[in-house]
């Protein structure tokens, strides 16, 4: 018998606070209290008590005993979360020409074909939409949770940043070419040039971010 999951309110109020916050609506330093996130997203105290908790967990706000603040992503955090990407999406990318099934590499390519039809459109939210859906699908590739879970966390902090890079347009036209040579490569059951793509593609995505391309 399938199991559904439930999803919370709690869960739902954590979600919508962390794209809040990591998306770059409410600024770092602002403060948060439950009084005001509770009569903004009109919900009762208890959930929002629950995910400003697990949002001080993730070190992305900190309690001042006058409210939430939030501290968001620092360039310290980007350059460490862009280091352990690029070591472990290349380890991603030849896990995943190694292990994919012809299923999930139609998955990653349907994905990619769909990246690319948004671009030829210059529709810059559903690249951005699409982007997230090519690298979980990576991440799905390895068959690994354990890469999968570590992975995805460190690709959503950064979306402020990535949003940035998908709005410009040379950026988001190297980035769908870079895709479309990482899936090849897995295509081809070829783990090296795949860990090698994978490399360039998150150290090209980080030299744009911080002004260097």
């Amino acid at each position: 018998m399938m199991q559904h999951k439930t999803v919370s309110l709690a869960d739902q109020v954590f979600e919508h606070l962390e794209t809040d916050i990591l998306s770059g609506k409410y600024a770092r330093g602002e403060i948060l209290t439950e009084s005001k996130l509770s009569a903004e997203l009109g919900v009762s105290r208890t959930p929002i008590r629950e995910a400003l908790r697990r949002l001080e967990q993730e070190h992305i706000i900190e309690e001042s005993g006058k409210g939430s603040i939030v501290i968001g992503i620092t360039e310290n955090d980007l350059i460490d979360i862009f280091l352990i990407r690029e070591k472990l999406e290349c380890m991603a990318a030849s896990l995943a020409a190694e292990r994919c099934t012809e299923e999930q590499l139609a998955e990653l390519k349907e994905t990619l074909e769909f990246q690319e039809f948004y671009l030829s459109k210059q529709d810059a939210e559903h690249i951005k939409l699409m982007d997230n859906k090519f690298h979980r699908t990576l991440y799905r590739l390895t068959g690994s949770m354990t890469f999968y879970d570590t992975l995805v966390p460190l690709h959503k902090k950064i979306q402020k940043y990535r949003r940035a890079s998908v709005e410009s347009k040379s950026r988001a036209n190297a980035s769908v070419l870079e895709h479309r040579k990482i899936f090849e490569a897995i295509a081809e059951k070829n783990s090296e040039l795949a860990a090698k793509y994978a490399k360039e593609h998150v150290e090209n995505a980080y030299n744009h971010i911080m002004g260097r391309d």
